[in-house]
C-alpha cells in the first residue's frame, strides 16, 4: 500500500513523515511517496528521504496514493473517494472540512482525538507530542522578551534576584513550561482547575496556586471541563492577583473542541507591572489573553509585552515533525495485521473508542476515526452535533 506525505500549507514549517520512519514503514509493507520539498522547513532534504528509502514525486502523485498522511487537513478538493487521510483535522472547530469528507467518501482519521487514557495510545499520542515542545517554547519566548535576567545572580556589582515566572494551567504543555522556567533559574508559580494537579506541579518545581472551592475539573475523556462563568472569575482573579508582580505569564488553559477561555482580562494587564511578558499559547483558537493579537508581538500602553505567536511547535519544526512522524508511525504500522494486512478494524479502541461499559468509555465521543464511507462514525454523536 502507497502512503503520500503533502507539502504542508506555507504557514506550516512541520512535515507529517521524517526519514527516520521510513525503515519501520517500509518494514510493513509500506511504499511512501514524498512531495518534493515537504521537509525543507523542518531541515529534512529530499536526499534524506530518498537515502531512507522514500520516492520523491510531485503533488499530484502524492495526491494518488491510497493513504494520505498530513498534519493540517489537505484541501477536499485534492482528494478522491475512498482515500484514507491521518492528520491533525481539529473536527469540532472545522465540522464543514468533516463534512466535505463525508459527502466525498473520504476516510478521515483524526489523531488530535485519540482516546488518550488508553495506554496503548500514548505512543501515538500527537496532542502530547507537540504540547511539550510548545509549553518547552512559551518559556523562552518569554524569557527572550522580558527586559531581565531569569536566574538569581550575584556579581562584585550587586545581586539580581531570580524572575518570577507564572503558569496558567498544568496540562502537558504547562509542566514542560514549568520545568523549563525552573531549569532557567526562576521561581515558578503555578495554576490548575484540577486539584489534583498539586503535586504534578510540585514535583516539576513549581509552586501551586490554589484557589477556594477547588475541585477536579476534568472531564471522563482526560480534558479540562468548561467551568462556570462564576469559577471562571475567582480564578481569573486569584490567578492574576499573584501574576501581578511576575515577570512572565504563560497562558496554556484549552477546553477541546471550543474556543480557549479568557484566563487573562484586559483589567488584569492594566495592573500587571510594566516589562511583564505575557505569552499566550493558544493565540490561534481565540487566546487565553484578552487582547492577544494572533501572530503578532506588542506591547501595550502601560509596559505589558503580550505574545500571540501562533504554532508554536512549528517554531521547532525539526524537532516537532520527528515526534509527530513517530507518533503516526506508531499508530498507522498498528493497522497492519500479519495476515489480513491493513485494515481499519471496528474493534480498534483507538479507532472507534472504548465500549460502552469499559473504565476509558466516553459517551458521544468515538476514537481517530471520523467517517468513513460517507458516513460519520456512529460513535462521533458529540461531533454530530456540531455538522
Amino acid at each position: 500500500m502507497k502512503i503520500g506525505v503533502l507539502m504542508e500549507p506555507v504557514e506550516e514549517t512541520r512535515v507529517a513523515i521524517v526519514p527516520g520512519s521510513m525503515k519501520k514503514l517500509i518494514k510493513s509493507g509500506f511504499e511512501v511517496l514524498v512531495e518534493s520539498g515537504s521537509g525543507e522547513a523542518a531541515n529534512y532534504l529530499d536526499s534524506d528521504y530518498t537515502n531512507a528509502g522514500a520516492t520523491i514525486c510531485d503533488r499530484d502523485t502524492a495526491l494518488s496514493c491510497e493513504i494520505i498522511i498530513a498534519i493540517r487537513i489537505p484541501e477536499v478538493k485534492e482528494l478522491s473517494k475512498g482515500q484514507i487521510v491521518a492528520c491533525v483535522a481539529d473536527p469540532f472547530r472545522h465540522p464543514k472540512k468533516v463534512q466535505a469528507c463525508i459527502d466525498g467518501g473520504i476516510t478521515l482519521m483524526s489523531m488530535d482525538m485519540i482516546p488518550r487514557r488508553l495506554s496503548r495510545a500514548q505512543s501515538m499520542d500527537v496532542n502530547s507530542s507537540q504540547d511539550n515542545l510548545a509549553g518547552y517554547k512559551s518559556v523562552l519566548l518569554g524569557a527572550s522578551h522580558v527586559p531581565r535576567g531569569i536566574p538569581m545572580m550575584t556579581t562584585s556589582a550587586g545581586t539580581i534576584r531570580p524572575a518570577k515566572v507564572v503558569i496558567m494551567g498544568s496540562g502537558v504543555a504547562g509542566l514542560q513550561a514549568i520545568a523549563t522556567a525552573k531549569r532557567l533559574g526562576a521561581v515558578v508559580y503555578a495554576s490548575d482547575v484540577r486539584k489534583s494537579a498539586a503535586e504534578q506541579i510540585e514535583s516539576v518545581g513549581g509552586r501551586f496556586i490554589e484557589v477556594d472551592g477547588m475541585d477536579d475539573f476534568e472531564d471522563e475523556a482526560g480534558y479540562a471541563k468548561p467551568l462556570t462563568p462564576e469559577f471562571i472569575q475567582k480564578v481569573n482573579d486569584t490567578v492574576c492577583e499573584v501574576a501581578s508582580d511576575a515577570d512572565i505569564i504563560v497562558t496554556t488553559a484549552r477546553i477541546f473542541g471550543r474556543p480557549a477561555p479568557i484566563t487573562v482580562p484586559a483589567s488584569a494587564i492594566e495592573n500587571f507591572k510594566s516589562g511583564a511578558v505575557v505569552v499566550d499559547m493558544n493565540a490561534d483558537v481565540g487566546g487565553n489573553c484578552e487582547l492577544t493579537k494572533p501572530g503578532e508581538v506588542f506591547t501595550t500602553d502601560n509596559g505589558v509585552i503580550i505574545v500571540g505567536t501562533s504554532n508554536l511547535p512549528g517554531t521547532l519544526a525539526n524537532s516537532a515533525s520527528m515526534l509527530y512522524s513517530n507518533n503516526l508511525t506508531t499508530f498507522i504500522t498498528s493497522l497492519v495485521d500479519k495476515e489480513i494486512g491493513f485494515q481499519i478494524s471496528e474493534t480498534d479502541d483507538i479507532l472507534v473508542g472504548a465500549p460502552e461499559g469499559s473504565d476509558f468509555y466516553v459517551s458521544g465521543m468515538g476514537g481517530v476515526l471520523i467517517c468513513k464511507d460517507g458516513e460519520l462514525h456512529p460513535k462521533q454523536t458529540r461531533l454530530g452535533g456540531a455538522l
